[in-house]
């Protein structure tokens, strides 16, 4: 088999070049594009994808050609996001609405009907939710990304500390971890507003020496410490 240097470095260097450019357009198109919150979100995200595997994968297309037309898409997505952004109407037309499938408990049949859904797809639905029976529902809302919210009738929610009137304590911490593998997660600290001087100090406390000594180590949300020695 005979390899054309030319050809593999080709290669190499068109995959690397759309491997940054990918790398950098993720960066600016945000974290709503990556999770394809939305429809458009989606076909967007989708098409950047198969313009870039095309462009590795065809070698008879010019890619100079198709290397714009990846920017051009990922230029016209940010220009409709951030125009989404300002504009209700576009938004609602870009993202669609949310949509009441059942309220007050009575399922909206037109609803379903618009969103192309029927019972079994709604069953579906709900029972990703936990929901096994329509007498549990209040309210269901199917939302633009697909997903569906529930807010059940009240006799069929959960009860929390406030309805038992059970005391409740604030929140100091966000659970984090701050040691791993031995060494301390600095940016962690940093977010908690702890020292370095302080976290030793409290590890003392759990007959924890040296920070070597620690496998992992996390801060639970009422400022004590669950800790995995080596």
């Amino acid at each position: 088999m005979n390899l054309n240097n030319g050809n593999i470095f080709n290669s190499l260097f068109k995959t690397t070049l759309i491997f940054i450019v990918l790398l950098f357009l993720t960066r600016i198109l945000g974290k709503k594009q990556m999770s394809h919150l939305t429809f458009f979100n989606y076909v967007t995200g989708i098409t950047i994808g198969s313009i870039a595997a095309n462009m590795i994968n065809d070698t008879n297309t010019d890619f100079l050609n198709d290397f714009l037309s990846l920017i051009w898409w990922c230029i016209l997505t940010i220009f409709f996001g951030y125009i989404g952004l300002k504009s209700g109407t576009l938004r609602s037309i870009l993202d669609a609405e949310p949509t009441i499938l059942i309220k007050k408990g009575k399922i909206i049949k037109k609803a379903l009907k618009s969103n192309h859904l029927n019972m079994d797809d709604l069953s579906m639905l709900l029972r990703k939710k936990d929901i096994f029976s329509f007498l549990e529902v209040d309210y269901a809302i199917l939302e633009p990304n697909g997903n569906l919210s529930v807010l059940k009738k009240q006799s069929q929610q959960h009860i929390i500390r406030k309805d038992m009137n059970i005391p409740t304590s604030n929140i100091n911490y966000i659970p984090s971890e701050i040691i791993v593998d031995g060494k301390i997660i600095k940016h962690n600290l940093l977010e908690l507003n702890l020292t370095e001087e302080k976290l030793k100090q409290q590890l003392k406390d759990y007959n924890v020496n040296s920070i070597e000594d620690v496998f992992y180590a996390e801060i639970q949300s009422d400022g004590t410490f669950f800790i995995d020695k080596i």
